[in-house]
C-alpha cells in the first residue's frame, strides 16, 4: 500500500497512476475534507485519462511501502500531524517545492527512510477527487538511494508516460529543479502574466532571466550541478501558456510558497556573498501582492 499526504494536483497525479495499476492507494485528508472527497480520484490528462479507486482517511494508522510527501510547502507541518507514528511509513518520498523540507522530515522519519524527490509539470486539483494535468509532460527525479525502493512505484509512472530518473547527487537533484522554478514562479506571480508574456517584454525579460542566473550562481557554489546557459535556454522553451503555482495560490487568495521557492536563494546568496537583486525584488514583489488586504 501506498499513502499519499497532500491530496492536490501532484498528489492526485502520483495517486491516481499507482491506483490505476492496482496499487492500494490511501489520502489521508484533513478531518474537514474527508466527507467532500470520493473514494476514487480521476485524472485528467495530455498522457491519458484514469479513474480510479481510492481509500481515504485522516490519519495513517497502518503500515504502507510509500508515503508520498506532497503538500504545499506552507502546509507540511500541520500535515504531519496525520503520519503521528513515523515508524508506519517504510520509505517517504516528498515532492515539495525547495530544499529546505528534506532535513525537516529526515529529522521525523530518520534519514534512511527520505528518499528526495521532485516533480516538474502543471498540475492541479480541480475540485475534490478531479485532477488535471496541463503540462504535456511530468517529469520526476529521485535520488539515487531509493531506486532499489522505488522501482515498482516508478515503472508505474514511467508507463503513464511520466519521464523518471534517479539522481546520484541529491543537492544536484534538488537544486536542477529550483533554478527553474524559483524565477518562473516569482516572475509569473510578481508580474500576473504567463511565460509567454514574460518573454516577449524586454523589462520582465531582463529580470526573468537575471533571477535564473542568481538562483544559479547560488546553486553552483553550494555544488549543484547546474547549467547557467542550459538553465536559461529551458525556461525560454516553456510553454508560453504556462503559469505557476505560486501564480494560482496568489490569485485565490492563498499564501505562496515564497520562503520555500525563493528563500534558499536569498539565504543562500547572503551567506556566500552572492549578490541577488532580482530575486530579492521578485520575492517582494510577491509579497506585496499577496498581502491581505493588498489594493486592485
Amino acid at each position: 500500500m501506498q499513502a499519499i499526504l497532500g491530496a492536490g494536483g501532484v498528489g492526485g497525479l502520483v495517486g491516481a497512476i499507482q491506483a490505476a495499476e492496482g496499487e492500494p492507494v490511501l489520502l489521508l485528508l484533513r478531518p474537514e475534507s474527508l466527507a467532500a472527497h470520493p473514494l476514487s480520484l480521476t485524472l485528467e490528462s495530455p498522457l491519458g485519462g484514469l479513474h480510479a479507486p481510492v481509500a481515504t482517511a485522516t490519519r495513517l494508522e497502518r503500515p504502507v511501502e510509500l508515503l508520498w510527501v506532497t503538500t504545499k510547502a506552507t502546509q507540511l507541518e500541520a500535515a504531519l500531524a496525520a503520519v503521528p507514528n513515523p515508524e508506519l511509513a517504510a520509505c517517504v518520498v516528498p515532492l515539495l517545492n525547495g530544499v529546505d523540507h528534506v532535513a525537516r522530515l529526515r529529522a521525523r522519519f530518520g534519514a534512511e527512510r527520505v528518499v528526495p524527490g521532485t516533480i516538474a509539470c502543471e498540475v492541479e486539483r480541480a475540485s475534490p477527487g478531479r485532477i488535471v494535468h496541463r503540462s504535456p509532460f511530468a517529469r520526476f527525479g529521485f535520488a539515487a538511494a531509493g531506486e532499489a525502493r522505488l522501482a515498482r512505484a516508478v515503472e508505474r509512472l514511467a508507463r503513464f508516460g511520466c519521464s523518471c530518473r534517479f539522481e546520484a547527487d541529491e543537492t544536484t537533484l534538488l537544486w536542477r529543479k529550483l533554478v527553474m522554478l524559483a524565477p518562473m514562479a516569482l516572475a509569473t506571480t510578481a508580474s500576473g502574466r504567463a511565460v509567454g508574456e514574460l518573454w516577449s517584454d524586454p523589462a520582465w525579460s531582463g529580470r526573468f532571466e537575471a533571477a535564473a542566473r542568481e538562483a544559479c550562481a547560488v546553486a553552483r557554489a553550494l555544488g549543484a550541478q547546474v547549467q547557467v546557459e542550459e538553465t536559461v535556454t529551458m525556461l525560454r522553451g516553456f510553454p508560453a501558456t504556462l503559469r505557476s503555482s505560486m501564480a494560482k495560490d496568489v490569485a485565490a487568495g492563498r499564501p505562496p510558497e515564497l520562503d520555500a521557492i525563493a528563500g534558499p536563494i536569498l539565504r543562500g546568496g547572503a551567506a556566500l556573498g552572492i549578490p541577488v537583486p532580482a530575486t530579492t525584488s521578485l520575492a517582494a514583489m510577491v509579497e506585496a501582492v499577496s498581502r491581505p488586504g493588498k489594493p486592485g
